[in-house]
């Protein structure tokens, strides 16, 4: 079954903001592409340390550890959990989750497959958020998927080696702590045969595509191309991707974005600016943040994890570097 024009991607849809959520990192959020709903219609302030976009819903996560919604109403996915403990957000099709600073989730939005149900536990540090199903990285490497599973896109693989996690449409997708890549789920287009190798960095899962980031910051994407979602963009100064429902996004070094494939909503025409942050790709829209000065970022592997360290350009310069 084929339901292409539902959906959604998550953002950076593993960490969407763990060791990210620093000073540095604040800023304010842009939105471009559909906003039929509000849903780039980005709220004000300049101390937002993490986004993530759904199908016409977005979320973003402020400096304090509490959260803000906008969008579509409809299951109450912009209606978010009250408190300021909040380490990692994801949006889904039309459901939302959060990780809390003591390591458990919290879910919300509809439910009609359990998307919304969080596994209970407190020893998780990333998640994941598909159109109806979800995934979440436990501490010891390991997995758990919960939701629609009717591709067997939920059942996880096992092992305790991985370190960074994608949920897409029907698919999913996991980088494991040597580099390398495992898919699983609904393989129509080819989404879910990963590539081989063990230089991968970073992953990002879409409706029926997959997009990769290479150590050497070079990206490389599979699955369906429809949209004309390839070839990939040429260079390799990429330090962050995203997928949406038609469109990928990244984000070069240079604080700069790049967008290509379906653009019906002008959702791959990028803001010209170069101090941007962090990124999130929704169905049709996409969410930035930007920071009130150019930044320069560094993408940092710890124990299989990708980080992002942002260091401001103008402070290089005082210091003489």
């Amino acid at each position: 079954m084929k339901t292409r024009n539902i959906l959604l991607a998550s953002l950076l849809s593993c960490m969407t903001c763990l060791v990210t959520c620093s000073a540095s990192m604040a800023g304010y959020v842009v939105g471009w592409g559909l906003n039929s709903t509000g849903q780039t219609t980005v709220p004000t302030g300049s101390d937002f340390v993490a986004i993530a976009a759904g199908n016409a819903h977005s979320l973003a996560l402020r400096t304090d550890g509490s959260l803000v919604g906008w969008g579509v109403y409809t299951y109450g996915n912009t209606v978010v959990p009250a408190g300021n403990d909040f380490v990692a957000i994801a949006a889904g099709l039309d459901h939302s989750l959060a990780l809390r600073s003591d390591g458990s989730l919290v879910g919300w939005g509809r439910n009609n497959y359990g998307q919304a149900t969080v596994p209970a536990g407190n020893n998780f540090v990333a998640i994941a958020a598909g159109a109806w199903h979800n995934l979440a990285l436990r501490s010891d490497g390991s997995l758990v998927g919960w939701g629609y599973n009717a591709f067997g896109q939920a059942t996880v693989p096992a092992g305790n080696n991985f370190g960074t996690i994608a949920a897409g449409g029907f698919h999913s997708l996991a980088l494991r702590s040597d580099g390398s890549l495992v898919g699983w789920g609904s393989n129509e287009e080819g989404q879910a045969t990963v590539p081989a190798g063990n230089n991968f960095t970073a992953i990002a899962a879409g409706d029926t595509r997959s997009l990769a980031l290479k150590s050497d910051g070079s990206l490389i994407s599979w699955g369906h191309n429809g949209f004309v979602q390839t070839p990939v963009p040429a260079g390799n100064n990429f330090v962050a991707i995203a997928e949406g429902g038609g469109h990928s996004l990244a984000l070069r070094s240079d604080g700069s974005l790049v967008s290509w494939g379906w653009n019906y909503y002008g959702q791959t025409t990028v803001p010209a600016s170069s101090d941007f942050v962090a990124i999130a790709a929704g169905s049709w829209h996409n969410l930035a943040i930007q920071v009130p000065e150019p930044t320069t970022l560094t993408l940092l592997i710890l124990g299989g994890i990708s980080y992002f360290v942002a260091t401001s350009r103008t402070h290089l310069r005082r210091r003489g570097t």
